[in-house]
């Protein structure tokens, strides 16, 4: 689907137990730098603070969800490229604080923008 106007945003959604929120943060705000630092407009993290109907975390986990904003579907995908490849990335996560393989992810191009 092509994008009307606008940017481009890559969603992430990720359930974290509650005992590795801070460490989330930490690896969260390295990695936010580092999409920063290889062209990314701008990075945000958040943290599900008020589930709806559907959306009830287990026991002891907290969902969070990371928006990445960049010029258009190509410059994130060079962006993204260059992150991937930083060797910063690949030395993150030794121990990883949340189970990546529930880690759902997705490119959004606008549909409406007012």
């Amino acid at each position: 689907m092509q994008a009307t106007s606008g940017t481009y945003l890559d969603l992430y959604t990720l359930p974290v137990p509650e005992a590795n929120l801070e460490a989330y943060r930490g690896q969260a705000s390295a990695f936010g730098a580092i999409t920063r630092e290889h062209g990314a407009l701008s990075y945000r993290e958040l943290v599900l603070d008020d589930p709806g109907d559907g959306l009830t975390p287990e026991p002891g986990i907290v969902f969070t969800a990371a928006v990445v904003e960049f010029r258009d579907r190509a410059h994130r995908d060079k962006v993204m490229a260059a992150v991937l490849a930083d060797p910063r990335v690949a030395k993150m996560t030794p121990e990883p604080v949340a189970d990546m393989s529930r880690m759902t992810y997705g490119g959004f191009a606008p549909l409406v923008t007012l």
